[in-house]
């Protein structure tokens, strides 16, 4: 339910300061005047902006499970099996959240939780990480990815991924009416200079957008791994993981759970890696000790 409510709470706010803005400005009386009903593109912003990422987080156990190949443990046949089930118990317990399906995926070492509700999450390991990490390492790696469950952080990424959108969607648009009107002084209807204004835009805009989800996915791996050492009772264990982290060659995971993982590649200069560097991340949980 609190879930939900912040969902509602997040859109009429956006919705709320799209509109205050273009009201102060007087972008929204100026773009009446010229045609372009901005209660409309507000609703299509809200539509398609947080449509498509609800709708995503919705249907990302399913694609997560045949992107990567993930079986999940049904009848545990191994002793290893027994283990995992086992440890990931343990850790729901404390977390005080429902026990997650658990999956194993053929890959080099990497790790993810991924679910649109805490209570019936998914959270999957690699063969590879299974076969490079001890006990200890591994439980520390299941100990992050329930944090990631207990957080919500699926769910706040995607409201955050949400109200990016939003802003992309309608000021993409409003930028595109402007120029077409302005620039390519288009009297009637909506000539090529919206549609090539609103191409580029989408571009700009949306690299900024990352930018911004980036810095929040980061700051929650900082959060996932205090939570495993917090599980766990200390940051050895999660320190030792990312140690043995650095000195593998990741798995790379679909671009759909790229931030979900474990561990991510880095991106341009940083700004846009969903993870931090792994240095960070272990002088952070050392600090803890």
């Amino acid at each position: 339910m609190k879930r939900i409510f912040l969902f509602i709470a997040t859109n009429l706010a956006v919705m709320l300061l799209l509109s205050i803005v273009a009201s102060v400005l007087g972008v929204d009386q100026y773009l009446a005047g010229s045609g372009l009903n901005v209660g409309m593109l507000l609703v299509l912003s809200m539509l398609f902006g947080f449509g498509g990422a609800i709708f995503s987080l919705l249907i990302s156990k399913m694609v997560a499970k045949w992107s990567t190949g993930a079986k999940v443990i049904e009848n545990p046949q191994t002793a290893n099996e027994l283990w995992l089930v086992a440890t990931v118990q343990r850790l729901a317990e404390k977390a005080g959240v429902g026990m997650p399906e658990v999956a194993i995926y053929e890959g080099e070492p990497n790790a993810f939780a991924t679910g649109a509700f805490k209570n019936s999450a998914l959270i999957a390991v690699s063969t590879g990480l299974l076969q490079s990490m001890n006990k200890e390492e591994i439980e520390a790696v299941l100990g992050h990815e329930m944090a990631h469950v207990a957080n919500g952080d699926m769910v706040t990424l995607t409201l955050i991924q949400g109200v990016v959108n939003t802003f992309v969607f309608f000021l993409a648009r409003v930028v595109g009416y402007f120029v077409d009107r302005v620039v390519f002084r288009t009297e009637r209807g909506i000539g090529m200079g919206f549609y090539i204004t609103v191409f580029v835009c989408q571009i700009v805009f949306g690299i900024l957008a990352s930018i911004i989800v980036a810095w929040f996915s980061r700051r929650r791996e900082y959060r996932a791994d205090a939570g495993s050492a917090q599980f766990l009772g200390t940051p050895t264990p999660m320190i030792h993981a990312l140690a043995r982290l650095g000195g593998l060659q990741p798995g790379e995971l679909p671009q759909a759970l790229a931030a979900s993982g474990i561990s991510g590649g880095p991106g341009f200069m940083g700004l846009i890696a969903s993870h931090p560097p792994l240095e960070d991340r272990i002088r952070a949980l050392q600090a803890r000790s």
